[in-house]
């Protein structure tokens, strides 16, 4: 990454995993492994019911706190949603917004996902916009026409000043929860990809001060060399983020 413009960024994705009660023990058990990196913000991403333990345990870590996902509305009769300002209210910073996860399981769309990077910055709150391509696309040759197509449509009517509180994390979908992870030329490539789509809609400047982040198994072991490519920012880590060793990939 480049310090000059950026700050690296670590964010961990619990998904649906930690209970409440267990999160002021792993907060300890985290800062007993973790120095603080003055050049690296940390954020952990929990799932609603986590997040007042989550916003109470990390306070003196200097963790952030992010939610996994919200709704487009600001509020209304949509059961069991949260909307933005909800989440603001509580003290969370980030929300990652249109995850595989969400697209594969429950149908969000890459229009679904612009209207949800819009309630976020409109409420305050600082969006990790996922973009990847499948197993499939990757072989057909078209992974650079899917990221740039995705990138586009969340970025769609968002001015380049509310840019400056975006976060994009490139997450080949063939890498999530299975082990395998982009090499690293593969990773900087598709990373570099993002950061020029938005000098294309944007500027230069806007496209040097973006956050883009590589998650897709990334872990201790590979998480230094991923992050020492020029437009990897950081990473959106999965299920490393749910042990110790997390405060290691924090200050890889």
């Amino acid at each position: 990454m480049n310090r000059k413009y950026r700050k690296t960024i670590i964010a961990g994705n619990w998904k649906m995993n930690m209970l409440p009660s267990q999160v002021k023990p792993f907060a300890d058990e985290l800062k007993a492994v973790s120095p603080r990196a003055k050049w690296c913000e940390t954020v952990i991403c929990a799932p609603f019911v986590d997040l007042p333990a989550a916003i109470k345990a990390f306070k003196e870590l200097r963790i952030s706190v992010g939610a996994e996902n919200l709704n487009e509305n600001e509020k209304g009769a949509y059961t069991g949603e949260v909307a933005a300002n909800m989440l603001v209210d509580l003290g969370v910073k980030y929300v990652i917004i249109g995850h595989s996860e969400r697209r594969q399981y429950y149908g969000e769309t890459d229009f679904s996902v612009n209207k949800k990077v819009h309630a976020a910055l409109e409420a305050g709150l600082q969006p990790i916009v996922c973009v990847g391509e499948s197993l499939e696309e990757r072989e057909m040759g078209i992974t650079l026409e899917r990221i740039n197509l995705q990138v586009k449509a969340a970025l769609s009517g968002v001015s380049a000043e509310k840019m400056r509180r975006v976060v994009i994390a490139y997450e080949p979908i063939w890498a999530i929860g299975t082990g395998k992870t982009a090499t690293t030329e593969q990773a900087e490539e598709v990373c570099k990809l993002v950061r020029d789509t938005v000098r294309v809609i944007y500027n230069d400047e806007t496209a040097e001060a973006l956050r883009v982040q590589y998650g897709g198994s990334v872990n201790a072991g590979n998480a230094a060399e991923l992050f020492a490519q020029p437009d990897i920012d950081g990473g959106l880590v999965g299920g490393a983020s749910l042990k110790a060793e997390f405060g290691v990939v924090a200050t890889a």
